[in-house]
């Protein structure tokens, strides 16, 4: 079978073509709901409890019953049945009462990737939340293809840089250190980005302006999905690095910490 085409819904799991939902579910009608996306290796989750973590806070600072336990269930479920993929696995709780899991390819990435700042303002109600409603994302991102970029670099109003649509954004400003900018700007507190803080020693929070990113020697995006991806430009301006010798450390880092949770995966 092929790897996206497996799904479990309600603790049953199926072939993905074969998953209903009602569409009175306000989970498709408001995307009021919440998810968490998990990187399979040799089919184990990578930082599963973390996820796990994250999306029981979201619930519950979304007001959303979640039964946890059922998700586990139904995750487990799901990945015996998928067997030892390298892949992604999607799971998500709607306002209904539905849960949903989705096993899904990597999409491919390139070695490096470029990047065009578009405005953008973060919701305060929707902190701490991983939710459904992702249509700004997706439209950010489409926006900076039509400037022919390929992803997005969130920037508020007054120039601070912010993250990706979906990824975790890193530079560096001297050659030497790495900054990301801080949960107070409220950015995702996104897990890969989190262990890389702790795994990178030259890599902290600090607030990025655009006017400081032109200067940049070097820039990487980091997710669950890309792992570390170089930035070659930011706007049209090319980054004299990509990758360069912290994105390098970056790619390192994250592979072991990945062999060390894992083992050989």
């Amino acid at each position: 079978m092929p790897l996206t085409a497996l799904a479990v819904l309600d603790g049953q799991v199926v072939p993905a073509d074969e998953a209903r939902l009602p569409v009175t579910d306000e989970g498709l009608l408001r995307g009021d709901g919440v998810f968490e996306v998990m990187r399979l290796y040799e089919g184990r989750a990578f930082a599963l409890e973390d996820h796990l973590r994250r999306m029981s806070q979201s619930a519950a600072n979304l007001r959303l019953e979640l039964d946890l336990g059922a998700v586990r269930s139904d995750l487990e479920s799901l990945l015996t049945e998928a067997g030892p993929v390298d892949g992604c696995v999607r799971m998500l709780v709607t306002r209904g009462g539905r849960r949903v899991g989705l096993i899904e390819a990597l999409k491919p990435h390139g070695d490096t990737i470029a990047l065009a700042s578009v405005e953008y303002v973060p919701p305060r109600v929707l902190d701490g939340i991983k939710s459904l409603s992702y249509a700004g994302n997706m439209l950010a991102t489409r926006l900076a293809q039509e400037t022919g970029a390929a992803e997005a670099l969130l920037v508020t109003p007054h120039g601070r840089v912010l993250e990706a649509p979906t990824s975790s954004f890193f530079a560096s400003l001297d050659g030497e250190t790495l900054v990301t900018p801080p949960l107070s700007d409220r950015v995702l507190d996104s897990i890969t980005r989190r262990r890389l803080l702790e795994a990178l020693p030259q890599a902290r929070e600090e607030v990025v302006t655009r006017d400081e990113l032109r200067g940049a020697r070097e820039a990487f995006l980091a997710s669950t999905t890309r792992e570390v991806q170089a930035v070659s430009a930011v706007d049209g301006e090319a980054l004299p690095a990509a990758p360069g010798p912290l994105t390098a450390a970056a790619v390192e880092a994250f592979a072991a910490l990945v062999r060390s949770e894992l083992g050989d995966a």
